[in-house]
C-alpha cells in the first residue's frame, strides 16, 4: 500500500481523521512519553488549573495530523518533514477531534508538499492550526 505521489495531488485536495479522546488514550500517551504532567492525569490537580478539569495532551491532537498525513494524504510511504503548530483550545477526554490536512502548495522539483493542518472538535472549535511539509511517496 503507497500513497498518492506528487503527480496524483492538486491544490485543495484535504483528507481527515476523527476520533473521540478517551480516558486510556490520555493514559497511554503519558506512559509511551513519560509525560505524566499532572494537568492531564490528576483530577484534583488538574481542577486548581486554568481549565478545572484534565486535558489531553496538545501533542496527542498533533499526533492526529500524523494520522492524516502517513495514512490518507498523502499516505503510506509519506515522509514528515516539518511541522509548525499553534494550540489554539484544550481538548477535554470526551471530545471528538477531526484533524485536517489540506494541501495548500506544491512543489514539484523538490517533491515537497505544503498543507494547512488544522484539529476541530465536535462543537467546530479550533484545537490546533498549523502547517506541515512532506515528502509524498514516489510514483508506484
Amino acid at each position: 500500500m503507497t500513497g498518492r505521489s506528487i503527480d496524483e495531488l492538486k491544490i485543495g485536495d484535504f483528507e481527515e481523521f476523527a476520533k473521540t479522546v478517551t480516558e486510556s488514550d490520555v493514559y497511554l500517551y503519558a506512559g509511551v512519553t513519560g509525560d505524566l504532567n499532572p494537568a492531564h492525569i490528576n483530577e484534583e490537580y488538574a481542577k486548581g488549573t486554568f481549565f478545572k478539569e484534565r486535558i489531553a495532551h496538545g501533542m496527542l491532537s498533533a499526533g492526529f495530523i500524523s494520522a492524516v498525513l502517513g495514512m490518507k494524504l498523502p499516505g503510506p510511504g509519506t515522509i514528515y518533514l516539518k511541522q509548525e503548530l499553534q494550540f489554539k483550545a484544550p481538548v477535554k477526554i470526551g471530545d471528538t477531534v477531526t484533524a485536517k490536512a489540506e494541501v495548500s502548495e506544491i512543489t514539484l522539483e523538490k517533491n515537497r508538499i505544503k498543507l494547512k493542518t488544522t484539529c476541530t472538535n465536535q462543537d467546530g472549535v479550533l484545537l490546533l492550526d498549523g502547517e506541515a511539509v512532506v515528502m509524498p511517496p514516489k510514483k508506484k
